[in-house]
């Protein structure tokens, strides 16, 4: 699970790049950025919830 968290963090973070840069797409670098926040967030939650259970 921890793979395909870094996969989706590079991703989210390379469409925020891509979106700042040109700037007709400014909106990608806004869902990017929210996207990143929203995979590091869920990262977080799943790591404090399976210590709490170990």
């Amino acid at each position: 699970m921890g793979t395909v968290l870094w996969i989706l963090i590079v991703v989210w973070v390379l469409l925020a790049i891509v979106g700042f840069a040109i700037e007709g797409l400014l909106w990608l670098a806004a869902v990017g950025i929210v996207l990143f926040i929203g995979t590091i967030v869920f990262g977080l939650i799943r790591r404090r919830a399976g210590r709490s259970t170990a």
